[in-house]
């Protein structure tokens, strides 16, 4: 499963070479992860934060290939790479607004063939509680999250 968010690039977001200045592609991810989880019908807000609950970064491994520049449009492609008990490996692509080829007969957002990420991350999400900041077992706190990500990952 992928879901697509569109970017525009905004002035503010490049730096003095006119290019997306790197860590701005953070944001752009977690608006995304936002996305993607709406989309599989699990409010971020609703059903994290408003639980109790908080889903700061752990790890992040990013390739930037080639920027993205102010007025660009672009989207990042999300997916599960990796689903485990107490962390959850989100895969995050950066592509140019003209990459997107549609969508299958499932709904399913299509890539143009030959298209390539600009931008290709990992980056790795624990859930922890709000108060303490202590990681929970995102397979026993939100059980049926945590067994669609299983069905949905890329990696077994």
């Amino acid at each position: 499963m992928h879901v697509h968010t569109p970017i525009t690039v905004r002035y503010g977001e490049t730096d003095m070479m006119g290019v997306v200045y790197h860590a701005n592609y953070l944001l752009y991810f977690e608006d995304a992860r936002i996305d993607f989880l709406d989309a599989v019908g699990f409010s971020y807000n609703e059903r994290i934060e408003q639980q109790g609950y908080m889903s700061p970064i752990h790890d992040v491994e990013i390739h930037y290939r080639s920027p993205l520049r102010y007025g660009e449009a672009a989207f990042v492609r999300t997916s599960v790479a990796k689903s485990l008990p107490m962390r959850t490996v989100y895969r995050q692509q950066v592509f140019r607004a003209d990459d997107a080829a549609g969508a299958d007969e499932a709904g399913e957002p299509l890539l143009r063939e030959g298209a390539t990420p600009l931008v290709d991350a990992l980056v790795t999400l624990c859930v922890v509680e709000r108060d303490t900041f202590r990681p929970v077992s995102l397979k026993r706190t939100f059980p049926e999250l945590h067994a669609l990500y299983e069905k949905i990952a890329e990696e077994a």
